[in-house]
Parts: C-alpha cells; structure tokens; sequence
C-alpha cells in the first residue's frame, strides 16, 4: 500500500500507509484528523486511484441537513409532471407512482456512494467536524448498516459497501460513538526528510537545491508563534510559484514577495518583517 500510494503521488509513512490499507481490507471507516494542510484528504483522493475507483465526496458544513447529503426530490420536473398528467386526464394514483420513482430522486453523494453497481466507491466525508450533533448522528447510522429507507421507495442497500474517509480539522471533537465506529488515524506535519520527498515529488521542477531550501524554511517558520501554520499544502503552492518566477535559491527579496503563498493570515504576515526573514533564509540555504 505504501508503495502504490507512492507511485500515485502520496508520500506516505507506515502509519499511514497501514491505516488505509486495514481501512479497504476491514472496510471500516478511516477517520483522519490533522491540522489544514497536512493532507488529509488527499488520503482519500489517493486512495481511489490506487483501489480504480469513484471518489464521491460530501463536504461538510455548519447547517448541513439529511437532505443536501443524502437525496431530494426533483421538484420542478415532479410539478410538471403532474400537470402533464392532468391535462391529459391520466389517474392521480399512476401519476403519483411514477413521479416518486427512482427516474425523479436526486441522489446526493450518500445515497449516490450507497447505490453505486460498478463496484464500491470511495466515500470521502470531508470536514465532519464542521457538521453539528444531528447529523453526526443520522451518518452514525447510515455508516452502521450502509442502508437508507425513502418513505415512497422502501430501504435501499449497499449493493458494495463503501470505501469511507473522514477528516477533521478539529474544530469541535467527534462523539465517541462514531469514533469507535471508525479506524483512526492522525497525520502531523511532516519532518525535514519527509517534506523534502513530497516537495520533490509533487513539484519535480523545483530541483533538489530549491526543494531542500523550502522545505528547510518552512519547518523553521512553523516553529514560530502563528495563528495559521502553514501546512504541505501552502509549502507546494510556494513551490510552484518559485518555480514560475525561475527561482532556483531563495533570497530575501523573493521570500517577502511571495510569503501570502506561504503564509495565510494577515497578523502573521505583518510579524515577519524582512529583518526576521533575512535569517530564516540564510539557514534554509545553509549560508549561517
């Protein structure tokens, strides 16, 4: 598994690389936490590509409802329907039975992820901690039997059960219950030698002299006292956006002018003057 996930992008330890591959051995659900950026998602999209499978992907939010995840009527068409149906003086029980078919449900991505035929996808449940107590609870239930009930069609079974990632950022803490449901995993910032690899790996223009250099500051700067730590994500979008200006060293000039890649919270932008910058550079290139 560590080596699949590898050649598919994904520079994984052995921890992670375990727990995903008991989560698709066990299919039970994988529940990641980290802070932003560490590449907790990832695992997910990863994942689908190293199983040849489709990512169905719900994002969480604060007021999320069993409707917007799981399924909704087609209400227009229902509507249209139906006036169809009696301008044509057809019976109100046949037009009933058609317009609460299956021809006329929205699947949302549970329900989507549940009635999949082409085998089982992987289900990413992004950010579930930014979901309130209900629905934590209703998706507790649905993870427990992978079965849904839709009051005018009956219950519908997983035909395969999916594959499920969840994350969280920790915003507020899981409930036990839906905890021990899950395997669990919990991915920190990346060393030096790790994120040197990811950043090689993920932006091979970089080079080996650039890819150190950032790598080497960026862990320097997330020892310092920031509101956001900058996390993998922001090291490869800095990265990249060296690359374009045909930087191959860093200096303090470059690093200024392009520390919003890097840095995402306007407190902390202001607390690095250049005259902070100019040392964290020079250890990065060695130079002290």
């Amino acid at each position: 598994m560590q080596e699949a996930l590898e050649r598919h992008g994904y520079v994984a330890d052995a921890s992670i690389a375990t727990a995903a591959f008991l989560a698709a051995e066990l299919r039970r659900p994988l529940l990641i936490e980290g802070d932003a950026g560490v590449g907790k998602t990832e695992v997910a999209k990863v994942l689908s590509r190293v199983l040849a499978t489709e990512l169905i992907r719900l994002q969480c939010y604060e007021g999320l409802d069993v409707a917007t995840a799981l399924y909704e009527w087609n209400y227009p068409r229902q509507i249209l329907r139906a006036r169809l149906a009696e301008a044509s003086g057809r019976g109100g029980d046949e037009t009933e039975a058609v317009i609460f078919g299956r021809d006329y449900l929205l699947e949302r991505p549970l329900l989507r992820a549940i009635t999949r035929r082409e085998g089982p996808p992987v289900l990413l449940i992004d950010e579930i901690d930014r979901a309130d107590d209900g629905f934590e609870a209703f998706l507790l239930e649905v993870l427990s039997d992978f079965q849904v009930t839709i009051p005018e069609l009956g219950t519908i079974r997983a035909e395969h059960v999916p594959y499920v990632v969840l994350t969280s950022n920790r915003s507020r803490e899981i409930g036990d219950a839906l905890r021990r449901r899950c395997l669990y995993l919990y991915i920190e910032h990346p060393d030096l030698e790790k994120e040197v690899r990811i950043v090689s790996s993920r932006v091979p223009a970089a080079g080996a002299a650039l890819a150190g250099q950032v790598a080497r500051f960026v862990q320097a700067l997330r020892r310092r006292r920031l509101a956001k730590v900058p996390g993998v994500a922001e090291t490869l979008d800095w990265t990249e956006a060296l690359v374009r200006l045909r930087r191959d060293h860093l200096d303090a000039d470059t690093v200024q002018e392009t520390l919003g890649c890097l840095v995402k919270d306007r407190h902390d932008l202001a607390g690095l003057s250049r005259a902070e910058l100019e040392p964290l550079v020079a250890d990065a290139r060695g130079a002290r």
